[in-house]
């Protein structure tokens, strides 16, 4: 808690309980800060944030407010530098790591903060903001300022002395993280996604750069040499210090060779004129690609080789390729949250490098996103997939039915899915037709506890639900059996 003379030179004596930028927020005690979004201004909900408790507005513009107002040229800009002097400049006594990319950012910090440690890395992202001392739910895959510095500043309370965050597009699309510079930035890959957010391709691509435009001179680029964009990511960066990975010679860290197995991925990787053999228990060509990432930004970090490796054996990446325990059944349950068409192009491709005889996958589209990919989405599942259920995922103010309509638009042969607009009963449809040696693939939600519908948020966990029908699934064919 801080007084608001102490935050500006002003004469108000006034004490602020905590920075907020959503009026819905608002609790008694709050600093409200009028930003501008894409299509709000929140300049018209101070009279809303007032009535929730706010004792002091910052703003822009003129308003009329009963209580102590800050005139601000921009607010957008002001909100990271209040927030970091509220909580004491938390940044500077963190290393920031951040990864962008489509596919494999939650994969690519949650292995770094594995290798880097719990008790010295705090993450943020998707899966949440974790570290040795908590586990906590956040609201976006990163979040706005307000939150960012108060996360950044648990950490620094928690002992870590660096943080791992994702960086999605949108984030900085909507100046989430404006003025934030990173000690180490890297990124997965580009292909397309959240068009209906950026509206061009090309517009989506440079929010990818700009992560690295905001890189510490003295910091490090991590990039995919591999990756189209490679050239195009690599122009942006504000830093002279630039690490690559990829199957050339001329990588920083090179991928020699692997071999994918049903329960783990033995890799040859080359680093520093030193050959490793490493045993993941990360499946699929794209954990070796997500391993050799975050290996780079361990060891920009300052760690070893030889320091990282021993910590691979125990990575775990919660919603990400996570196989249900069997009970008894002779079919394999895996959840995942894939969910654009290159992510699943390259799940299925993997999954069927295994000893299976069909996948059957239970997939969506979340509402209110990127549309145009959504018959890619659903066409990519029908030619890598033997079957496929189509169900809602997160639709929000959407119908289900007509985000369905046009996943399955462009699939000639109706007889390869079916629809059944229920998650939890298309999940239980898919554990009940699974036959030997099959795969239910349940797509797109991971381990999130939550599904958007058009007026309410409800509690759904992809996982449990499939526990809980496989369950009454073995449970009836064991009664038969005693029958």
């Amino acid at each position: 808690m801080k007084k608001l003379n102490e935050l500006y030179n002003c004469q108000f004596d006034v004490n602020i309980k905590n920075i907020k930028m959503n009026s819905k927020e608002v609790e008694k005690g709050d600093l409200f800060v009028c930003t501008k979004g894409v299509t709000t201004d929140r300049h018209d909900f101070v009279d809303d944030a007032i009535k929730n408790g706010a004792v002091a507005i910052v703003a822009s513009k003129k308003i009329k407010a009963n209580v102590p107002v800050i005139m601000v040229e921009n607010t957008n800009l002001e909100l990271p530098k209040l927030c970091s002097r509220f909580y004491d400049h938390p940044e500077k006594k963190l290393k920031i790591y951040s990864v962008t990319g489509t596919d494999g950012k939650t994969s690519v910090a949650t292995i770094t903060q594995y290798l880097l440690g719990k008790n010295i890395c705090g993450y943020i992202g998707t899966n949440g903001r974790i570290c040795a001392k908590f586990e906590k739910e956040t609201n976006n895959t990163t979040p706005d300022a307000d939150k960012l510095y108060e996360y950044f500043n648990d950490f620094v309370e928690a002992g870590c002395s660096s943080v791992m965050m994702e960086s999605s597009s949108e984030a900085f699309y909507r100046g989430r993280v404006i003025g934030l510079s990173y000690d180490i930035a890297a990124i997965t890959n580009i292909t397309r996604e959240h068009l209906n957010i950026h509206g061009s391709f090309e517009n989506y691509v440079d929010c990818k750069c700009q992560q690295f435009r905001q890189i510490k001179k003295n910091g490090y680029a991590i990039l995919n040499k591999d990756d189209a964009f490679y050239n195009e990511v690599k122009k942006s960066c504000s830093c002279k210090n630039i690490l690559t990975y990829g199957k050339d010679i001329d990588n920083t860290l090179q991928i020699v060779n692997y071999e994918v197995h049903r329960d783990k991925t033995n890799i040859v990787y080359k680093y520093n004129n030193e050959t490793y053999y490493i045993e993941s228990p990360l499946l699929g060509e794209f954990n070796v690609y997500n391993l050799a990432c975050s290996l780079l930004i361990a060891i920009a970090s300052g760690k070893s080789m030889e320091e990282c490796i021993p910590n691979i054996s125990n990575i775990t990446i919660p919603g990400r390729l996570y196989m249900i325990p069997n009970i008894g059944q002779n079919f394999n349950i895996m959840i995942d949250y894939a969910h654009t068409p290159n992510g699943i192009s390259n799940l299925l491709k993997f999954i069927h490098t295994l000893d299976i005889n069909h996948s059957i996958v239970v997939i969506g589209s979340a509402g209110e996103r990127d549309f145009l990919k959504r018959p890619i989405m659903g066409k990519t599942v029908i030619d890598n997939a033997s079957y496929a259920i189509f169900t809602y995922e997160d639709p929000r103010s959407e119908n289900p039915r007509d985000i369905i309509n046009m996943m399955t638009k462009e699939i000639e042969d109706k007889s390869r899915y079916e629809v059944i607009i229920d998650r939890a009963k298309a999940i239980e449809r898919a554990i009940n037709i699974a036959g030997v040696n099959d795969i239910v693939l349940i797509l797109g939600k991971g381990n999130e506890t939550y599904e958007k519908l058009k007026n309410e948020t409800i509690y759904f966990n992809d996982i449990e639900e499939a526990i809980k029908y496989l369950k009454i699934r073995m449970k009836k064919e064991k009664r038969k059996v005693n029958q």
